[in-house]
């Protein structure tokens, strides 16, 4: 996926019910995670990833970016 802000490339991983989500920013390596049920939307997921992976790259930047 590509946008605005750069590529965010995705991992999906099945654990029982729960699918595990990572998002990577493809510039900078930055990496979170998160989970869901299995059966939901994989769009959603994707979505929330990429709100949390921008959340962590806006909170961790130095003052004056």
């Amino acid at each position: 996926m590509s946008g605005a802000d750069g590529e965010v490339l995705f991992e999906f991983h099945r654990v029982g019910t729960y699918m595990k989500v990572v998002a990577i920013d493809g510039k900078t390596g930055v990496e979170v995670s998160v989970v869901g049920p299995a059966t939901g939307s994989v769009e959603l997921l994707k979505r929330t990833a990429v709100n949390k992976l921008r959340y962590v790259q806006t909170r961790d930047a130095k003052p004056g970016r």
